[in-house]
Order: structure tokens, then sequence, then C-alpha cells
């Protein structure tokens, strides 16, 4: 007997009914969508503290404003990821922050015409040169080409006291400018840069911002919005955390109510003393940390390059590895502060990720891990080891949801053996069980996940003894791994 959920069983006025049932031709794909978190300048029309979507670079520049933070983190995510979904959550400055400062000391007259190539943020402020120019005269056009420059974490002035030096200050309040790179000539000889003759420069780093904006509100106001893809523009210990609360799986994202998941992506700068000892202090299975040194582009750009490869890449796949991905936009530290091959070990075991230079000086991603290191009881534990390894697990729960929810949304529940009507909407366990070995070999035939004798053979699909409305399920999907490593003995004669 055909089971109908429209169509009345004592229907009696003649003669053609018809009702649709789409359980079976679901096949729909999840639109994920990233989400930039960073800070807005005052000008910028964007409201704080509330995720909104944004389409374009220009939109963004308007709602956060030339040379904020997030501006430059979206610019940077589009460099890498052209097509995707991406919303921003803007936060204000703290009202009780402190901007960051910095200084270019000049000294002259020039001996020759030129060009003095400023790199601000890895940004290139070009300055004309004219033989016998003077310190001053190079100050004055240094600033007016810096601030002309909109697009630049910060704005100069000349010096009050002394006309030869050249004031900075970070555009935002906060930490933020503490990381804004100043330097000459990153392009050397092959670019054709060099300080002209009779010219010299003394830089004093950008230091001493204060005080970022506080995310809980911020946070707070995602809701349960769906998020894959987070990236961070903070990478200090009390955003981590707030983050780590956000995709937690007891009370967070991650957990069996909500159901939302996502990973975030920070960057952070330092020797790889500074870095490793960070990384041992963190544990978080959904936050992946890309780890640098002396590169001109600063943290919060890495990051957005980072996040928009993960996006593009597990959009596409969810399982594939995200090493060798480019790392679009991004400027790579000189030679003399890569780290070596032994330092990028010593970081992937404190839960730092990795990257590689191409010899034109492509940043690559190198290894894509997360900060998780141990298990509840302090031992080591790879089981989160790997981004995709996020990845997989909510595309595989995504698609058991999909495919129960869709198709048996209002059934009854029996045990097996029992002899209802053909066509009833009646589950068993048998039946249900069926139904996620038939899903699972999709995702097998879709490089997902592999092995579905071993699932089939392993998981368990039970009426609960105290709840005869409740099926329990345990699931024992074998995760699709990645090549992560070639190792071959060659044996000669």
């Amino acid at each position: 007997m055909v089971g109908f959920d429209k169509i009345p069983a004592s229907l009696r006025t003649p003669l053609f009914y018809v009702e649709f049932d789409p359980s079976k031709a679901n096949s729909g794909v999840q639109n994920a969508r990233a989400l930039l978190i960073g800070q807005k300048l005052a000008a910028g029309t964007l409201a704080a503290d509330a995720p909104q979507l944004v389409t374009s670079l220009a939109e963004a520049k308007a709602g956060a404003s030339e040379g904020s933070v997030l501006a430059q983190m979206y610019e940077l995510y589009r460099k890498g990821d052209a097509v995707g979904e991406v919303w921003v959550l803007p936060l204000a400055d703290n009202a009780g922050g402190t901007a960051a400062t910095g200084s270019i000391a000049l000294t002259g007259p020039a001996t020759a015409a030129g060009t003095l190539a400023l790199y601000v943020g890895g940004r290139k402020v070009a300055v004309g040169v004219a033989s016998g120019d003077s310190a001053t005269d190079i100050a004055a056009n240094a600033v007016a080409a810096i601030n002309a420059a909109t697009d630049l974490a910060l704005t100069a002035a000349v010096n009050g006291v002394d006309d030869t030096k050249i004031d900075l200050t970070a555009k935002h309040k906060g930490t933020v400018g503490n990381d804004i790179d100043i330097r000459l000539n990153y392009g050397g000889l092959p670019a054709g840069e060099a300080t002209p003759a009779g010219i010299a420069a003394v830089i004093t780093a950008m230091a001493n911002g204060a005080t970022d904006p506080d995310l809980t509100n911020a946070l707070a106001s995602l809701g349960d919005e769906e998020f894959d893809y987070i990236g961070l523009s903070f990478n200090d210990a009390t955003v981590l955390d707030a983050v780590k609360l956000l995709l937690d799986e007891d009370t967070g994202r991650w957990s069996y109510a909500s159901q939302i998941y996502g990973a975030a992506f920070a960057a952070k700068r330092g020797t790889v003393g500074t870095l490793a000892a960070f990384g041992v202090t963190r544990n978080d299975k959904a936050v992946s940390l890309m780890g640098f040194d002396d590169s001109p582009s600063p943290y919060w750009e890495w990051a957005a390059a980072y996040t928009a490869q993960a996006a593009s890449s597990i959009n596409a796949h969810p399982a594939r590895p995200l090493q060798t991905l480019p790392l679009v936009g991004i400027k790579a530290p000189p030679m003399a502060s890569r780290f070596s091959l032994t330092e990028r070990e010593t970081l992937l075991h404190d839960g730092i990720a990795t990257f590689a230079v191409a010899n034109d000086g492509t940043v690559r991603i190198s290894r894509d891990i997360t900060t998780y290191q141990e298990n509840l009881y302090g031992q080591p534990d790879d089981a989160w080891l790997d981004v995709p390894t996020l990845s997989i697990g909510w595309t595989f729960v995504r698609r058991m949801r999909s495919a129960i929810t869709s198709k048996y949304p209002r059934h009854l529940l029996a045990k097996d053996g029992t002899r209802f009507g053909e066509g009833q909407p009646v589950v068993t366990p048998k039946i249900i069980l069926a139904e996620l070995v038939s899903e699972y070999i999709g995702m097998e035939r879709d490089g997902i996940v592999q092995d579905v004798d071993y699932f089939k053979d392993n998981t368990i699909v039970e009426i609960d003894a105290n709840n005869k409305n409740r099926l329990n399920v345990l699931a024992t999907p074998a995760f699709m791994r990645q090549l992560r490593i070639f190792a071959s003995r060659v044996q000669f004669v």
C-alpha cells in the first residue's frame, strides 16, 4: 500500500490528484561561506559587531575604509578566491586604544637621481629623488606619497622639530599597527631598487600600539549562521581562546546541538623559538595558525590569503591537502629569514602550520596543520592534526544528515522484521543502515571516505532501549587520507 503525505485516504471527489515527493531527488550542495574578522575605521559605513555580506573590493573599502585591516584582508582574500561567498565581521577600534607609531630619519643630500623604494606593510611607495635633493625635500615628498596611497595602513607627517624625519602613525588603534613592516628596497637589484647615492635612512619600527577590540559582542552576533572558513586578524591567546569556545565541541559550533562546524585560520610573526613556544600553549582542533618571520606582509594579510586557499580548495574537494597552494599576494621573507626544513619540522610538532618559498618567490603552503596536539589526558594525539580532517568530518555529517532528513522526515519507526505494507512510511534499523551505506558509497566515489565494507560491518544502528522513538547510530567512517610523505630507499648496484 502506497503511503501519501498530502492526499487523504477519504477523498471522494473525482478524478486526478498528484503530490510531489522530493525526498529521492535531493542532491543539493551546501553553500560554504567565508567570514573575515577585522577592524574597520570610523569612516567605514559597515556596522560594527554584525556579520555582513560583501561582494566586491570597492564595497569592502567603502564599508571598512581604505587602509583598514578589514579592507586589506578582503583584498588579499579575493586574490586567492575570486568567486566564494565572503562575509565580514567588522570591529570598531577600542576607544581606549593607542595607535602604533614609527619613523624614518633621512640624511642627504642626494648625489644622484633615483627612486626611494619604500615598502609599507608590503605595499610599495615609490618616491622620486632628484640629484641635489636635500633630506628635507625627500622627507616632504615621501610624506606626500605615503598619504596619497590611501590603501596603506598608516599615515605620515613631517616631524615638527626635525624636518628630515618622517613620523608614521597607524590608522588603527591597537596592536595590529605594531605589525606594519617598514623597509626599503625589498625587491633589491633584480627589481632595480637601490637607495639613491648620498641618501641614508634609519627606520624605527612601528611599536607601542595597544588595547584591541573586545570580540565578545561580535562573536555572539554570529548566532547560528554557518561560516566554514573564518579568517582572523588577531593571533593573541585571548582572541584564540574566544574562537576556541566558538568552535568548541561541547557547547560551540562543533557540538551535537549546533552542528554548524567550521575552521578558523590565523597567522603569527616570530622566530622559530617564539612561534614554537606559543604553539605548544594551543590545542584547538578547529584553528590553524600559520607561522612566519620577516615578511613585509602583515599577519592579517597572511591569514586572509590562507583562509582563501582553504576555502577555494575545500569547496572544490573537502579531502584534498592544501600543501603547495600559493598564498597569493603575500611577500616572501628574504632568503636568510626563511625557515629551514629542520625549523619547519620543529614548528609542525608544536602546532604551527608552515610554508615554503618557490624559486620565483611565491609563498606556498607546506603543511596545513591545526594547533591540536594532545588528548584530554595530555598525551600526544594526531586525530585532528590536519585541516582536511575537519572538512571531511563536516562533509560526512552533512551528507548523512541530508540523506536522512530528506527521505525520512516524518516516518514511523519499527523493529527489524516488522511486516508493514509496501510504500508505508516506516523505517527500521536495517533500512537506515542501508541508507547510510548507500550514501557512504557515494562519498567513496567522490573521494571523501574509503573502505565501504569496513563501514558497513562496523556501523551500528539500533532502537534506543529506553526511548522507542529514538535511533542510536555508531557510525564508523574511514576518512580519505592525503599523500603527505613519499619515502623511498634507492638501492643501486
